[in-house]
C-alpha cells in the first residue's frame, strides 16, 4: 500500500492552504514565498487545485482519476459529485464525527479495525458510506485515549449527526460544498481531466 509521506507544513505551504484544515495545530515560521516575476499558468493553477484536493484527502492519483471518471458517468455537476465522493470516503467521516484528530490519524483508526458501519467491522479507509449508515467505534475500541480525546472536542458539520456518548455517527444527507472545511475550486479540477 502506498502511503504519503511528505512532511505536512511543507506541502501545505506550497500549496497555500492552512494545517488547521489538516487537524494540524502546527504553524510554520516560513512564509509563503511566491515567485515575484512569475505568473502561474492556467494549468499550474487547475494543477495546484487538484494537488490541494489530493492533498487534504489523502487520495494517490491513481484513485483520484478513477473517482473522477466515475464523477463523470454520474447525474449531476461532476465537480460537485466528485467532491461529495470525497467526503464521503470513511475515513473522512471519521475525522468529520471527531473518532480521530486528523485524515491521516483517522486512516489509521479505519485500517487498524477499530470501526464498524452498521454493525460491520470494515478496516478500508476508501469505503464510500450512504445515507443512513451508522458508524460507530468498535465496543473493545472505546476506551482508546486517542478516540476518547478527539470526541471530546468537535464540531459536527450539518450532513452527520454523532451521539458523543455512544461513540457513534450516522449519516443523514449527502454532502454539499457548504459542508467543506475549507476552499476548492472543483471547476478547476473538471477542466485540468478534460484537456
Amino acid at each position: 500500500m502506498a502511503r504519503n509521506r511528505q512532511p505536512i507544513l511543507k506541502k501545505c505551504r506550497a500549496l497555500g492552504i492552512e494545517p488547521i484544515v489538516l487537524g494540524v495545530n502546527k504553524t510554520s515560521k516560513r512564509g509563503f514565498r511566491p515567485n515575484a516575476n512569475r505568473k502561474p499558468t492556467e494549468y499550474a493553477i487547475q494543477l495546484r487545485e487538484k494537488q490541494k484536493a489530493r492533498f487534504i484527502y489523502n487520495v494517490m492519483e491513481k484513485q483520484f482519476r478513477k473517482l473522477y471518471e466515475e464523477a463523470t458517468r454520474k447525474d449531476g455537476v461532476t465537480g460537485l459529485v466528485l467532491l461529495q465522493f470525497l467526503e464521503r470516503r470513511l475515513e473522512n467521516v471519521v475525522y468529520r464525527l471527531g473518532f480521530a484528530k486528523t485524515r491521516r490519524q483517522a486512516r489509521q483508526i479505519v485500517s487498524h479495525g477499530h470501526i464498524a458501519v452498521n454493525g460491520r467491522k470494515v478496516n478500508i479507509a476508501s469505503y464510500r458510506v450512504k445515507v443512513g449508515d451508522v458508524i460507530s467505534v468498535i465496543e473493545n475500541s472505546k476506551n482508546l485515549d486517542l478516540v476518547k480525546e478527539a470526541v471530546e472536542s468537535v464540531s459536527v458539520p450539518a450532513w452527520l449527526e454523532l451521539d458523543k456518548a455512544a461513540f457513534a455517527g450516522k449519516i443523514i444527507q449527502v454532502p454539499t460544498k457548504e459542508d467543506l472545511d475549507f476552499d476548492i475550486d472543483e471547476s478547476l479540477i473538471v477542466e485540468l481531466y478534460s484537456r
